[in-house]
């Protein structure tokens, strides 16, 4: 499947794990600038793509018919930690269009900043669909439906309006045909699509840098826009995405996928990456997106020490003892 290995975890100085993929780098127009493994290695793209399945609605003048501003924006592009921020932020924006939690349709789950050790829930919490990670892109959903006077109950199957509209802007973001998108449905119910890392690569260039060459280049920058003005919605508390967010300091654009996708863009370049962990291992997808900003350059001194314990870190045993380690075992090849 054209993957290599990125990251090594040792102990007691011999390799332990290997966290194998793959990674492409890319510009608005296309061209593969450098890689890891096979650039054209095709992958589900999860997570990565909601800032262009929010196109639809941002195309129909729907997020300025509402009056959305960056806050709303940033969570139809979000995978939030299910923090009072984000669920109110949802609630707000359902109500804009009369509805509620009950129209969403992606299901509930344990807020995000529980699951990955964040924070605590207080004694018998009940989740609703307004914390699961995806409630600002499905809140986008439900908005645009109810604009255009497209049925509620079935807005999620691949054949609903919304969702054959989303299939073609996603594919004219990243530059391939609809039926070059391979489809399987996201863990909130959602259809979503597997292309290759190149491609997405060029989607994210696209939506950091502008898409002049398309029709998508207002929306693709607005939503740009709030994704690093508001990137605690994007995110939310402790994650990595907020993180590199802030050290970009307004230059990059970071979004990542469940199961080990990440995507990076730099609005002063016109450039971006895409990366796949083949294990799914958030560790390493991390370690590698750091290891990748800082081979292309992207990096300065006070950003690559901001960085560092995402990048490579000693392993630390319960007792507080160092008993391994972890590291980048690959080199970019540039080939443009």
């Amino acid at each position: 499947m054209g993957f290599v290995p990125l990251i090594e975890v040792s102990r007691g100085g011999l390799p332990e794990c290997q966290h194998w993929g793959a990674v492409a780098v890319a510009n608005r127009q296309g061209q593969v600038l450098a890689q890891v493994g096979d650039p054209y290695t095709v992958t589900f793209t999860r997570s990565t793509i909601k800032a262009f399945q929010a196109l639809p609605f941002m195309q129909s003048g729907g997020a300025r018919a509402l009056g959305w501003g960056p806050g709303e924006l940033a969570l139809l592009c979000a995978s939030h930690n299910g923090e009072p921020m984000h669920v109110e932020q949802a609630s707000r924006m359902l109500a804009s269009v009369g509805q509620d939690y009950h129209a969403l349709r992606c299901g509930c789950h344990r807020p995000l900043f529980a699951e990955l050790g964040l924070g605590t829930l207080p004694p018998g919490f009940v989740p609703d669909e307004r914390h699961n990670n995806c409630s600002g892109k499905h809140a986008g959903f439900v908005a645009h439906c109810v604009q255009q006077g497209l049925p509620l109950e079935d807005h999620l199957d691949p054949a609903h309006p919304l969702q054959v509209a989303i299939r073609d802007h996603v594919a004219q973001a990243v530059g391939l045909a609809p039926d070059q998108l391979a489809m399987g449905i996201d863990g909130c119910s959602a259809p979503n699509y597997a292309m290759p890392l190149a491609h997405l690569a060029r989607g994210y260039a696209r939506l950091a840098g502008g898409a002049p060459d398309t029709d998508l280049h207002e929306s693709l920058t607005t939503l740009a826009d709030a994704m690093v003005a508001r990137p605690e919605l994007g995110s939310g508390t402790g994650r990595h995405d907020l993180e590199f967010m802030q050290v970009g300091q307004g230059d990059w654009v970071s979004k990542t996928g469940a199961d080990g996708v990440q995507v990076v863009g730099s609005r002063s370049r016109g450039e971006a990456f895409a990366l796949k962990i083949m294990d799914g291992n958030m560790v390493a997808q991390v370690a590698a997106a750091v290891e990748v900003m800082d081979q292309l350059d992207w990096l300065d001194a006070g950003q690559r020490e901001a960085l560092a314990r995402r990048r490579s870190a000693h392993i630390v045993n319960a007792r507080g003892l160092t008993v391994g380690g972890r590291r980048a075992v690959f080199r970019l090849q540039k080939t443009g």
